[in-house]
């Protein structure tokens, strides 16, 4: 991606139209300006890192989401609210204490 977003800049740098740059490096239009709305101005590292941190916030929120839901399980058992369920194998029927 980056290596076309490069080729992209030189190939307008030299003149010739969005259309054609477009052609020349196989993407179409508005992948063209999707990849310069979010990377436009970045060096290849920057963008790299954006996507690093991209990633690591995505792993980092389904973490929070995780324990948040461990958490809401454990106060519920803390305050009582669960029915402890026996189940006897003779009749396979539970039991509740």
């Amino acid at each position: 991606m980056h290596d076309h977003s490069r080729e992209a800049e030189l190939l307008l740098g030299q003149g010739n139209t969005i259309g054609i740059v477009c052609k020349k490096i196989g993407v179409r239009d508005y992948t063209y300006y999707r990849w310069r709305k979010e990377y436009g101005g970045m060096r290849v590292d920057q963008a790299h890192r954006l996507k690093e941190l991209e990633q690591e916030n995505s792993r980092s929120k389904k973490l929070v989401a995780d324990l948040s839901l461990d958490n809401s399980i454990l106060e519920e058992a803390s305050r009582g609210n669960f029915v402890w369920q026996i189940w006897l194998p003779e009749d396979n029927s539970p039991v509740k204490q």
